[in-house]
C-alpha cells in the first residue's frame, strides 16, 4: 500500500506525501479567514453550550451570567484556563440522553483547572491566586466558573492547567466505582472496557495500585497503550468484538472476573455480564444501555451487584476525600497523569468529534482562549530589528506594561538604550538583558526572576547559508542553536507558569524550501512542529513563519537585488514593519497552532503552479457532494426540490445527501470520500455516530427518523432509498423498478460470456425472476383467450397440477 501511495504521488508531480492511519496526505497551504475560529461574546463570562439541535455542529459560546454572580457560602471563584471533556458531555451534546438542557444544568457540569480569584464565606485553606483543579459548575469551558471549595485541590508541582484539568472525573469515577461501589480488595480480578481511554487508564491505575488483576479491552491499534499501563499482553483483548470473552475466560481457567467496569453496550454487555465469577460486580459506567437490576438478577442469579452510577452521587464530602487522596497518591508517584489532546474552547465541536470516534488516548481538554496580557513578556532577540518592532507594539497596542528583552548582547546591543527609552514613552518599563537563550542555566536564571511571567515571543535567529553538501556540523549549530535549543528551553523553563502568549517566530522558508538554505528551513520547521506539540499538550503556542519584511534585519541585511528577484519569482512580496505587525495581531486572534503571515502575490503563477499553493491560485468546483450539502441545509424545502425531480435524479441526490453528512460525521474533509455502496460498518460507524448522523438527516430532511436508522440500512445507498421512500412515498414504485431494470441491463451488457462469474449471476437472476414470479400468486382471472400459443404452452409447463 505504501509503495502504490509513493507511485501515485510521483506520477502525480507531488514532492511530499505522508501517509497516516492509512490516509495519504500531501501538503497544502489555504487561506485562514478571521471567521476560523467562533467569535466570544463581547462582555461578561461566556460558557460552552448545546442548541438541541443534536449535532456536535450545534454547539455554541454563550453568555453565562451565573458565574459572575455573587458567591454563597463555602464557594469559590475560578478563572478557568482548561476544561476536561468526558463522555457524558459528548452523549448531551448528540441527545443521546435526557440529562439536562443545557451543559450548566449538570450539577458539577464539568471538570477543570485555573487559578482561584475569589473565596466566599466560611472557605478555609484557599486563597485568591491558588491554582487548583476538581469539579466545577456555573460554566462550561469558559473564563469563569464557580464551585463548592470541598471539590477543588491544589495543582500538583509542576503540572500544566491541561494535565491537571484531565485528572479529576475519570480518576474519580474509577476510584469511586471501583471502591465505594464495588468493594474491591487486593487479590480480585477485574476487566475494564476502554482500557485507553480516560476512565479506563485511570482505573488501570488504580486498580494495580490497589494489588488487584486487570484484563483490559481496547480497539487493536490502542493496544501497545494498554500493554504500557502494565497489562500483561495476555490479557488484553479487542473491544470491537466478542473474541475478549473467550479469552479471558480461558486466562482465568473458567472462573471469570470478580467486577466489570462497563462502558460497551448491548451484546457486549451480555458478553461481560456472561464472564463475571459468582459473586462478581457489574459497574455501568455508559449511558446508551443501561440495564433494569431486577432483569440482571433473573438472568444472571449469580452477579451479586448490578449498579450504573454518577459521579455527583458521591456529594461533596466524598468528593473532596477522594480528591486528597488522589493528590497524595499523585504527589508520591504513585499515579501519573494522563496523556492530553487539546483544543481552544472554540473548536469545541472538532475535540467533541475526535472523542465521538473514540480516536483519543486518554483525554481530551479544552483550553480557554488567551486572555489579555497582563504581566511580564519576554522577548528573545528584542533588540532585533524584528524584535523591537513587536516589543514598540505591544506596549502601543496591547497595553503591555513590563517587557525584558534578551539578546546575547544585552544592554550593549546597537540601539539599546534608544529603545529602552521609547518603550517608556510608550508606558513601558523595558529590562534589556544579557541572555543565550540557548543556554539552559543562563536562561532559567532569567525566568527565575520573572515571577510575573504571562508571555513569550521568541524571535531571535540567525542564518548561516549554504548548499547542503557545504554544510558542516559546525555551520548547522550557528543556525540551530538559536533557534531550536532556544525554542526548547523555552517550552520546557515555562511548562508550569501560567502564560497567556507563547509565540515563535519562524520562517516561509520551513515551509516553502529555500535553496542554500537547508539549516534554516529545518530550525524553522521545528519551531512548527513544536508549536503544534504544545498546543496539543494543552500549552499555548503559535508559530509564525513569516515571509520576508522589508526593513533589513541581521538575517536579510545581506539580500542583494538578485535575491530579491527570485523571492518575487516565487510569490513572495517584501511586508513593510506596518503590515507585518497587523499580520502579527491578526495571528494572535486567530489562535491557530501555525500559520504562515506571507504577502503572497498569486497572479505570479501564470503557468505550472506548486503543488503548495494550488489551494490558493485556483479555485476547485464545487463538488455535487457539496451542492447536496447546501441544498439540502439551507433552509429547508427538500421534499419540494426533490418532487421536482425523475426519480432515478431523487435516489441520487438522496444517495450524496447521505454520503456527505456520512463524511462530515466520519470527520474526512473530502465530502465526497464515503462510497455509497459501503457498509457504514466498515466505515468505523458506532453507536455515537450513527446517532450524530441520524440527528444531521433529521435536520436536513424534517424527518423523525429512529436512532437504529442507520443499522437498519447498512449502505449509504441502502439509507438513501429508504429516505426516498420516506419523503416521497407517492413516486410510482413501477417507475423506480423500471429505471432500476435498465440500469441493470446496461451494466449486465458489459458481462462477456466467459466471465468466470457469469453463472452465479445468471443463478440469482432465475432465483430473482421465480421469487418475483411466486409472490404474484395463480391468476385464474387470466384471460386465455389473448394469449398467445407460447404464452399457453409456458403456463401448462409450469404451473403445478394437481393429481
Amino acid at each position: 500500500a505504501l509503495a502504490g501511495v509513493v507511485a501515485a504521488a510521483v506520477a502525480a508531480g507531488e514532492p511530499d506525501a505522508v501517509v497516516r492511519s492509512g490516509e495519504a496526505l500531501v501538503p497544502r497551504l489555504g487561506r485562514v479567514g478571521r471567521d476560523a475560529a467562533p467569535a466570544l461574546p463581547e462582555v461578561g463570562a461566556w460558557s460552552l453550550d448545546v442548541d438541541g439541535s443534536g449535532t456536535l455542529e450545534g454547539l455554541r459560546l454563550v453568555p453565562c451570567p451565573q458565574s459572575e454572580a455573587p458567591l454563597a457560602e463555602g464557594q469559590v471563584r475560578l478563572e478557568v484556563r482548561a476544561t476536561g471533556v468526558n463522555f457524558r458531555d459528548v452523549l448531551l451534546a448528540l441527545g443521546v440522553v435526557a440529562m439536562a438542557d443545557s451543559f450548566t444544568e449538570v450539577a458539577y457540569g464539568c471538570e477543570g483547572a485555573g487559578v482561584v480569584v475569589e473565596v466566599g464565606p466560611g472557605v478555609t485553606g484557599i486563597a485568591v491566586g491558588d491554582r487548583v483543579m476538581g469539579l466545577l459548575s456555573g460554566s462550561y469551558g469558559g473564563p469563569l466558573a464557580v464551585t463548592d471549595s470541598r471539590t477543588v485541590v491544589p495543582m500538583p508541582r509542576g503540572w500544566s492547567f491541561a494535565q491537571a484539568a484531565a485528572v479529576p472525573t475519570v480518576f474519580m469515577t474509577a476510584y469511586y466505582g471501583l471502591k465505594d461501589l464495588a468493594g474491591m480488595r487486593a487479590g480480585e480480578s477485574l476487566l475494564v472496557h476502554a482500557a485507553a481511554g480516560g476512565v479506563g487508564m485511570a482505573a488501570v491505575q488504580l486498580a494495580r495500585h490497589w494489588g488487584i488483576e486487570v484484563y483490559a479491552t481496547a480497539s487493536e491499534p490502542k493496544w501497545p497503550v494498554v500493554r504500557g499501563t502494565g497489562v500483561p499482553p495476555e490479557r488484553v483483548a479487542s473491544s470491537r468484538t466478542l473474541e475478549f470473552g473467550d479469552r479471558f475466560r480461558a486466562a482465568t481457567q473458567g472462573r471469570g472476573v470478580d467486577v466489570v467496569l462497563n462502558c460497551l453496550a448491548r451484546e457486549f454487555v451480555d458478553m461481560s455480564l456472561d464472564l463475571l465469577a459468582p459473586g462478581g460486580r457489574f459497574i455501568e459506567l455508559g449511558k446508551t444501555d443501561i440495564r433494569e437490576p431486577a432483569a440482571i438478577t433473573t438472568a444472571w442469579p449469580e452477579v451479586r451487584l448490578y449498579r450504573a452510577f454518577d459521579l455527583n452521587e458521591a456529594g461533596p464530602d466524598r468528593v473532596g476525600e477522594m480528591l486528597a487522596d488522589l493528590l497524595e497518591l499523585f504527589e508520591r508517584g504513585v499515579l501519573a497523569p494522563l496523556p492530553v489532546t487539546a483544543w481552544d474552547t472554540r473548536q469545541a465541536s472538532e475535540a467533541f468529534r475526535y472523542v465521538s470516534q473514540a480516536r483519543h488516548v486518554g483525554k481530551v481538554v479544552l483550553t480557554t482562549p488567551p486572555s489579555p496580557l497582563d504581566g511580564t513578556v519576554l522577548i528573545t532577540g528584542g533588540t532585533g530589528v524584528v524584535g523591537s518592532a513587536v516589543a514598540r507594539h505591544l506596549a502601543a497596542e496591547h497595553g503591555v506594561t513590563d517587557l525584558v528583552l534578551a539578546g546575547r548582547r544585552g544592554p550593549e546591543a546597537p540601539g539599546a538604550a534608544d529603545l529602552v527609552a521609547e518603550l517608556a514613552e510608550l508606558g513601558a518599563t523595558a529590562r534589556v538583558m544579557a541572555c543565550d537563550a540557548a543556554d539552559r542555566e543562563a536562561l532559567a536564571g532569567l525566568l527565575d526572576g520573572l515571577p510575573g511571567l504571562r508571555g513569550v515571543v521568541h524571535a531571535a535567529g540567525v542564518i548561516d547559508d549554504g548548499v547542503v553538501s557545504a554544510l558542516t556540523p559546525e555551520r548547522l549549530e550557528t543556525v540551530l542553536r538559536p533557534k531550536v535549543d532556544a525554542a526548547w528551553n523555552l517550552h520546557e523553563l515555562t511548562l508550569d507558569r501560567d502564560l497567556s502568549l507563547f509565540v515563535l517566530f519562524s520562517s516561509a522558508a520551513g515551509v516553502f524550501g529555500a535553496p542554500g538554505q537547508g539549516n534554516y528551513a529545518a530550525a524553522n520547521a521545528f519551531l512548527d512542529a513544536l508549536a503544534q506539540h504544545r498546543r496539543r499538550a494543552g500549552l499555548p503556542g503559535q508559530s509564525l513563519a513569516w515571509g520576508l519584511w522589508a526593513e533589513r534585519s541581521a538575517i536579510t541585511g545581506d539580500l542583494d537585488q538578485a535575491d530579491l528577484d527570485r523571492m518575487g519569482r516565487t510569490g513572495v512580496q517584501p511586508l513593510s514593519t506596518d503590515q507585518g505587525l497587523a499580520l502579527f495581531d491578526t495571528v494572535i486572534a486567530l489562535n491557530q497552532a501555525n500559520t504562515v503571515p506571507v504577502r503572497l502575490d498569486v497572479t505570479r503563477f501564470t503557468g505550472t503552479v506548486p503543488p503548495l499553493l494550488q489551494g490558493l491560485v485556483r479555485t476547485a468546483k464545487p463538488s455535487a457532494t457539496n451542492a447536496a450539502v447546501v441544498s439540502a441545509t439551507a433552509g429547508g424545502g427538500l421534499t419540494e426540490r426533490l418532487a421536482g425531480l425523475p426519480p432515478q435524479e431523487c435516489e441520487r441526490v438522496l444517495t450524496e445527501l447521505v454520503c456527505a453528512q456520512a463524511a462530515v460525521v466520519l470527520g474526512h474533509d473530502d465530502l465526497a470520500a464515503v462510497d455509497a455502496e459501503r457498509p457504514f460498518k466498515t466505515m468505523g460507524f458506532d453507536s455515537l455516530t450513527t446517532v450524530e448522523l441520524r440527528n444531521r438527516l433529521n435536520s436536513a430532511t424534517g424527518q423523525r427518523l429512529p436512532v437504529t436508522v442507520v443499522f437498519d440500512h447498512a449502505t449509504p445507498a441502502a439509507l438513501a432509498a429508504h429516505l426516498r421512500h420516506q419523503l416521497l412515498p407517492e413516486i410510482d414504485a413501477v417507475e423506480l423498478a423500471t429505471t432500476g431494470i435498465d440500469r441493470l441491463e446496461a451494466i449486465l451488457a458489459d458481462v462477456s460470456g466467459d466471465d468466470p462469474g457469469r453463472a452465479g449471476l445468471t443463478a440469482r437472476l432465475r432465483a430473482l425472476l421465480t421469487k418475483w414470479t411466486d409472490a404474484e400468486g395463480p391468476d385464474d382471472g387470466a384471460d386465455l383467450d389473448a394469449a398467445t400459443d407460447a404464452e399457453l404452452f409456458d403456463l401448462m409447463e409450469n404451473k403445478p397440477w394437481s393429481s
